[in-house]
């Protein structure tokens, strides 16, 4: 079963203001962002790579206009980086509304050979950058008072085991569960908190940092036989901080076809 037909943008996020971490290139991030923009939004990327950050932000401002797309350098390991990214959105655009916490980092190791430095720096990006972020953004619409959404991204591998993954898996483990505890505390101003698990969605680096042979037994999983593309899981994240979704929160929603 092929890629169904990309659907056009509906204004279900016109006049709203959305920052996206990771979203310099072709993956969820960047197809996020894409796909906000052609729901009305205007968006802040971010990325730590400066040069690709600045070639996606110079493309999408000549798509969607300079005024409704703007990058900024964020490593989310580091906490100074993360408060000037929210702060430059709310500068630049005068408030907040939606935020994609999509930074993360895998990698392949058995757990006999995974050392410290390999534990802790998918842990410090995947999980504590998505900490940082959320707890950036909940302090900006709570001081704001107007509401608002954040959507994180975690994975099936969250729920599911799979070898060599023990790291990537307890990281988007403890995405879920501060997905859950984050919107209970931030329902009391009005702020909703989600998070989408993804299955095997295809992007040049997964393509890089995956043998085929791997690759070839994650897609034999899925139950449509073939990955998903990035801006699929983008339509389900524009569903989660649409209006479509106003009475969910705390809540992990797979996108997926996997049968096992």
């Amino acid at each position: 079963m092929g890629a169904p037909d990309y659907l056009p943008g509906h204004g279900l996020l016109t006049g709203r203001t959305a920052v996206v971490t990771a979203a310099a290139g072709a993956g969820i991030g960047g197809a996020t962002a894409r796909r906000f923009l052609e729901e009305g939004a205007r968006v802040v990327i971010s990325d730590a790579h400066a040069r690709r950050l600045k070639e996606s932000a110079d493309a999408l401002a000549e798509e969607f206009g300079a005024d409704r797309v703007t990058g900024l350098t964020c490593d989310v390991t580091d906490e100074d980086q993360v408060r000037a990214l929210f702060a430059h959105a709310e500068r630049t655009h005068g408030r907040l509304d939606v935020v994609v916490n999509n930074a993360g980092l895998g990698g392949t190791a058995e757990l006999t050979e995974m050392t410290d430095d390999q534990w802790t720096k998918i842990l410090d990006v995947t999980l504590n950058g998505t900490f940082r972020c959320t707890r950036a953004a909940l302090r900006s619409l709570k001081a704001a008072g107007t509401g608002g959404v954040v959507v994180n991204n975690a994975s099936v591998v969250g729920w599911r085991a799979q070898r060599g993954q023990a790291h990537y898996a307890a990281a988007k483990a403890g995405v879920m569960a501060l997905t859950r505890c984050a919107a209970l505390e931030a329902a009391d101003y009005g702020v909703r908190v989600n998070a989408v698990a993804p299955s095997l969605a295809m992007h040049p680096h997964l393509a890089k940092v995956t043998s085929p042979e791997l690759l070839a037994e994650l897609t034999e999983k899925e139950a449509f036989g073939r990955y998903a593309e990035p801006w699929e899981i983008a339509n389900v994240i524009v569903f989660l901080v649409s209006g479509y979704s106003s009475y969910m929160t705390g809540e992990v929603v797979a996108v997926s076809s996997q049968h096992a």
